[in-house]
């Protein structure tokens, strides 16, 4: 299965929407791949070791996508879901490379993915 990075992130003017799927308090960070949403959609999944209290996890789940994505912390924002497991959140930049980096991160998990097997 090719993991696409159009099946949860969303062009806009600015930047990316993206839509996840967040495990708090996780043993291991980082982007776990994609998560099939009830409604029909798909979320990346990604896990994080901080607590869901006072917008810790919150917190992490920006750091990390900054991170993993090549953006300032500043850019990251949680639009929707700031108290749920499911978030909408927009991270600002140049779209095609904020597609571009997210589609090698989906390409990295698939690849080790298949390495684990």
């Amino acid at each position: 299965m090719t993991l696409r990075p159009t099946l949860v992130a969303t062009l806009m003017g600015d930047g990316i929407r993206l839509r996840l799927k967040v495990q708090p308090k996780a043993r291991r960070e980082g982007i776990m791949g994609l998560a099939p949403e009830a409604e029909g959609g798909t979320a990346l999944k990604v896990a994080v070791n901080a607590p869901p209290e006072d917008g810790k996890a919150n917190a992490a789940v920006v750091a990390l996508l900054a991170d993993q994505l090549g953006v300032a912390k500043a850019a990251v924002s949680v639009v929707a879901g700031a108290t749920d497991r499911r978030k909408l959140v927009e991270i600002r930049g140049e779209p095609a490379a904020l597609q571009a980096r997210l589609a090698a991160l989906l390409q990295e998990f698939e690849r080790k993915g298949s390495n684990d097997e």
